[in-house]
């Protein structure tokens, strides 16, 4: 199977570099130079993955990972960022990306992230596994999560998660009153083969809290373990 990964990115040797170190992986590369062209084909090509910068004339990046999530395409989006501001990495993960990456990066680091997301993309799994799986639900109290159909409910709410915060939740239900470390979390969810940035296991736990606990500053579910790390508790009867 040949991914299809859409750059959109303005600086054109950056954009010229990640095309041809895409293609020479074996990717199919689209590529879009501001950020309206980039909302147009990120919907008309249906990409598998989103290369997507921060700073884009027309619309910048965060106004196009929103208006996507809006439109409930969940394309998994990587962001490019010149900035070394924590403020726009956690803002981006906040609006639906899955991943940032500050430049400069070399090509291998860029490699391995795309890798990495297309590897554990919740909806390429979900679309290959569909029929071959008995249907797993849990079920603790209001909250009910149906992972073979990407689907979670608070009572009778809707849940909307982008696949990355899915795939998060899904694991820490599967290893639910088990200490996980955030080493392990972006090992596991991020699948990363190197020292990453454990921020983005806190942002995205941050975002499951608000979407599943009545109260996110006193989590009845997703505890914090001080000094280690994160634990799906089940609620004691």
């Amino acid at each position: 199977m040949t991914y299809k990964i859409l750059v959109v990115e303005d600086e054109v040797s950056i954009a010229t570099l990640l095309q041809y170190n895409l293609q020479q992986a074996g990717y199919e590369v689209v590529v879009a130079n501001d950020g309206k062209d980039g909302l147009h084909k990120a919907i008309l090509e249906k990409p598998d993955l989103i290369l997507l910068d921060l700073m884009l004339p027309k619309m910048d990046g965060m106004e196009v990972c929103k208006e996507l999530r809006i439109k409930k395409i969940n394309t998994p989006i990587i962001m490019l960022t010149a900035k070394d501001d924590e403020f726009d990495k956690v803002l981006g993960l906040e609006l639906g990306a899955d991943d940032y990456m500050t430049k400069p990066f070399s090509p291998r680091e860029v490699m391995a992230r795309v890798k990495a997301v297309l590897r554990r993309s919740k909806v390429t799994e979900v679309v290959k596994e569909e029929e071959e799986h008995v249907e797993q639900t849990y079920s603790f109290g209001q909250l009910q999560v149906l992972p073979d159909r990407f689907e979670a409910f608070l009572g009778e709410e809707v849940l909307e998660f982008t696949p990355k915060e899915f795939e998060l939740l899904v694991y820490l239900l599967e290893n639910k009153n088990r200490v996980l470390t955030r080493d392990q979390l972006l090992s596991a969810v991020w699948n990363y083969d190197f020292a990453g940035d454990t921020r983005i296991v806190d942002v995205h736990i941050s975002h499951l809290r608000e979407q599943i606990e009545e109260n996110s500053r006193k989590p009845k579910f997703i505890k914090t373990i001080r000094g280690l790390g994160y634990k799906f508790e089940e609620p004691k009867l």
